[in-house]
């Protein structure tokens, strides 16, 4: 019963320690005419607004949709939280949520005739209302004068592994480098992000998000971009997320990419 007790009382701690740490993460919101988008900001520590820093915009998976301007933290949060990450790598870590009901990406997602999900990915296209709200977010956030735009940085996983193709090639010559993880586009749409270094991850058994969406698009960079790494996690399923972010070199690769 002791054990039983103090295995509860520790996972209530852990609990309740992550979530002070995600208050760090202050909140905000983007709202321009018709667009309106809320996220959370992790400023540097002893952040100095007359200096310029580095920023990182980070997009949520499919599961963490919503308004309460929290759950997109789910993955990815803690990582830009670790004491190391906070000395070594100062940087703007920005977690916008997607609204239920819309993508990130322009995407067709149905099923088939056996019920299983199926997603094509549009060529060009017009923006979801949510991308066209991340995007005026971005060049708000690039007006303020204390982010670097030579060092602008953009990830996420899955629906926001999708969204980060989308938004390199929406936002064409904005982003220094990238990470996809799990996501993918149509493979027409490469062109317009072909300079942007990427990373691009998946997990060989995932069940949810096809990885032959990764391995394509990590093939025909290799032949007309200037970088690209693919890490292919052989017995990782859709939450490859979890060895992308165990990757030492990730952000040290991630930050030493400047325009």
């Amino acid at each position: 019963m002791k054990n039983i007790f103090l295995t509860i009382s520790l996972l209530f701690f852990a609990f309740i320690l992550r979530a002070q740490d995600f208050k760090k993460y202050d909140k905000g919101s983007f709202i321009k005419g018709k667009d309106s988008i809320y996220y959370r900001i992790l400023f540097p520590e002893n952040f100095n607004p007359t200096e310029k820093y580095p920023i990182v915009f980070f997009l949520h998976g499919s599961g963490e949709r919503g308004s309460d301007n929290e759950k997109q933290l789910a993955h990815g949060g803690n990582l830009f939280l670790k004491d190391d990450v906070r000395k070594n790598f100062p940087a703007i870590v920005v977690f916008p949520q997607c609204p239920d009901n819309d993508f990130w990406a322009n995407i067709n997602n149905t099923k088939d005739e056996n019920g299983k999900r199926k997603i094509t990915f549009v060529e060009g296209g017009k923006p979801t209302k949510a991308m066209h709200a991340l995007v005026g977010m971005v060049k708000d956030f690039l007006k303020k004068p204390f982010v670097n735009k030579e060092q602008v940085y953009v990830g996420g996983l899955s629906m926001g592994g999708m969204g980060t193709f989308e938004l390199l090639r929406r936002k064409r010559n904005t982003f220094a480098a990238a990470i996809s993880i799990c996501g993918g586009d149509n493979t027409n749409n490469i062109k317009k992000y072909q300079k942007v270094p990427l990373w691009i991850f998946h997990g060989a058994k995932d069940d949810v998000v096809d990885p032959a969406f990764s391995m394509v698009i990590a093939e025909r960079l290799k032949t007309v971009g200037d970088e690209v790494k693919f890490s292919l996690y052989p017995n990782a399923n859709h939450n490859s997320w979890d060895s992308a972010f165990a990757e030492p070199e990730l952000l040290p690769w991630l930050f030493s990419h400047k325009k």
